[in-house]
């Protein structure tokens, strides 16, 4: 075939010699020589099996509805002239001809033209190929080819096509409205993370309910997989355990769960896995599939879609389970579930899980400038009150980068350490008690900071290091607000605002209605005195008024911020949301315990103990007697449940 002429009709002399050569039917000389010809039918061998057809057209519907390969939305999607055509057909027959992993790899449309953009491939590989003689009833061709020179093969070829455009728009229509929907609440979510005022509405359960198509088909576009590969704290640390512990990863079998741009599987290729099965159920793993080939590297790694718990993974047994699933806060998305299941029901007794641990942390949060530009900005807006605007910010998580200054401990609580090969989903659901000791004097308690920390160890009997110590081949790293930035960040939960007159308002309550009782009965002593008696009264009520108020004055200067070494002790919890079961519910309560004693010196009873079982820090603080151990029995217990959806 000449490569010279790209169009199989061009209206001129010379372009249609060379269609001349091809169509046979209207060459005289080789009718005369064959004349048996022209009595046979014409049969076009399918593209993916041993079938033969009797049209072009039988073919074109074969490929579709037996192996989903839709050939004219190739043809048209590539705008591929004749010779591309020519090249694309022979292309996948020889990869079908080389077997299974190469026709595997033929059924998926190519992304571009430049996978078969080889003169090889103008080399029939099927002697007398009849499809070859027949590329103009496919249709689709992207040139400057004249519609009036179509023969009926092109016009039936286009019914087809415009049949099939419906089914697939019909059939789309419902997934297309999602994305959109999802499209814009991420971009709705991401303006909200640095301008944190929730100013639109959570989706309803009747809209977005515990359906995992949203979430997959968020993972679809290439945004998100771009700000995951450009955090370098996180791709850094994968691809820095899998490249320094080759030895543990050569001749292994390999699952990665959950593969997006199949970045985590290459890597594992590279370092010497014998075997890497990557699945994803996002559109991304047709991507996936087309970085492994443009790697050289399909040989190594197969690439399944589908949830992991519904695909047939092709070996009964794997040696490293590696997956990249944390989110938000650590557990939003709850993409573990699936990981735990997989480990659950693929991953050797003797097996690694990359990463193998990761801890949640909980820190105090104090940030006035925040507060002031942010939540308080909303009560007067060039002199209008917008508090409307602040529906939702003290309910949801919002996800930022938290000044390392704002936390208001060194030493945060330690909400829960997860061993990757022993977890169990259900504890993904828990209850953990807290205590927390300030490190700094705040003005007040705006919220409370949560983020976590990654390990990544060489096998199953190593422990969590923290840091994980050069030369022992673990590695580790942080989305804390003392660490490099990731995409992760921290997620902030904000307290909800109260006045200090509020603070006190039960134990005013109390001493007013003890107040008022006193009155009453003085005054029913009076009316059975004398008049003079009602001086010495008065005398009384102003020196109870001057006292009251110097309490006042002096509670008010012991309540003033919180103090240095001040201790917060409560729970927290997270749970699944109700309404879908990928959104998450976190819950805190707490008491604000008193100030510590003025006498006290750096020698006085307190003492930092850690518990092994829960990895819970507590503080052990004298308490002195009296006023303050009074105090302390009337303390407020605060609680504030936020989400993340």
């Amino acid at each position: 075939m000449d490569k010279a002429n790209p169009r199989r009709r061009s209206g001129s002399s010379a372009s249609q010699s060379s269609e001349d050569v091809l169509n046979v039917q209207d060459d005289e000389g080789w009718e005369d020589a064959h004349p048996e010809d022209s009595e046979e039918k014409v049969e076009v061998q399918c593209l993916f099996d041993d079938t033969k057809l009797e049209s072009v057209t039988a073919l074109l519907q074969h490929c579709q509805h037996a192996h989903g390969y839709d050939l004219i939305h190739v043809r048209k999607d590539l705008g591929l002239d004749f010779y591309g055509t020519v090249k694309l057909i022979n292309y996948i027959r020889a990869e079908v001809l080389a077997g299974d992993l190469h026709a595997q790899r033929a059924l998926a449309p190519p992304s571009s033209r430049d996978v078969f953009d080889d003169d090889k491939y103008l080399q029939p590989v099927l002697e007398d190929d009849a499809l070859l003689f027949s590329i103009d009833e496919i249709g689709g061709e992207m040139g400057a080819e004249d519609p009036n020179d179509a023969g009926p093969g092109a016009a039936t070829s286009r019914v087809l096509e415009l049949e099939e455009e419906l089914q697939r728009l019909q059939r789309q229509f419902g997934e297309y409205r999602t994305a959109v929907k999802k499209t814009l609440d991420e971009r709705l979510e991401e303006q909200s993370s640095t301008l944190p005022s929730s100013t639109s509405p959570a989706p309803k359960a009747s809209e977005k309910g515990d359906d995992d198509s949203h979430y997959f088909t968020s993972y679809a576009y290439n945004e998100i997989h771009e700000i995951m590969l450009k955090d370098h704290v996180r791709t850094d640390a994968y691809r820095d355990f899998i490249y320094d512990n080759k030895n543990v990863f050569r001749d292994k079998i390999v699952l990665d769960v959950g593969c997006g741009t199949g970045i985590l599987s290459m890597f594992c290729a590279k370092a010497g896995a014998k075997k890497v099965i990557a699945v994803d159920n996002s559109d991304i793993i047709d991507k996936a599939r087309e970085n492994v080939f443009e790697n050289g590297l399909d040989g190594v790694i197969t690439c399944l879609r589908g949830k992991i718990e519904d695909v047939t993974l092709p070996v009964p047994k794997v040696d490293i389970i590696v997956s990249e699933w944390m989110g938000y806060c650590l557990l939003y998305e709850a993409m573990l579930d699936s990981v735990l299941w997989a480990r659950d029901h693929y991953l050797a007794p003797d097996g690694l899980m990359v990463p193998s641990h990761t801890t949640i942390y909980l820190a105090p949060y104090s940030d006035p400038d925040y507060v002031a530009s942010h939540v308080s900005f909303w009560h007067s807006v060039y002199g209008f009150s917008m508090k409307a605007m602040q529906a939702s910010i003290h309910d949801d998580v919002i996800i930022r980068d938290v000044p390392a200054a704002t936390t208001a401990s060194s030493a945060p609580a330690t909400v829960l350490e997860m061993p990757l090969h022993s977890i169990r989903t259900a504890d993904l659901t828990f209850l953990r008690d807290f205590a927390i000791s300030l490190d700094r004097e705040i003005d007040a308690l705006d919220g409370w900071v949560i983020w976590f920390d990654v390990f990544f160890a060489t096998s199953r009997d190593e422990g969590r290091m923290a840091p994980m110590k050069p030369g022992r081949g673990g590695v580790s790293f942080t989305t804390g607000p003392h660490g490099p930035a990731t995409h992760w960040r921290q997620g902030v939960l904000l307290v909800k605002e109260e006045k200090k007159e509020d603070l006190k308002s039960e134990e005013k309550e109390e001493e007013k209605e003890k107040e008022e009782k006193e009155k009453e009965e003085k005054e029913k002593e009076e009316k059975e005195k004398e008049e003079t008696e009602k001086e010495e009264k008065e005398k009384e009520e102003k020196e109870q008024e001057e006292k009251e108020k110097e309490e006042e004055e002096k509670e008010e200067k012991e309540d003033a911020g919180l103090k240095k070494s001040q201790t917060i002790t409560g729970q927290i919890s997270y749970r699944k949301r109700a309404e879908n079961s990928r959104e998450l519910e976190i819950t805190l309560s707490w008491e604000i315990g008193p100030p510590p004693p003025l006498s006290s010196s750096p020698s006085s009873p307190s003492a930092v103990a850690e518990n092994t079982d829960t990895g819970l820090v507590g503080l052990s603080t004298g308490l002195e007697g009296g006023r303050r151990a009074k105090k302390q029995t009337k303390e407020k217990k605060h609680e504030q449940t936020w989400f993340m959806r």
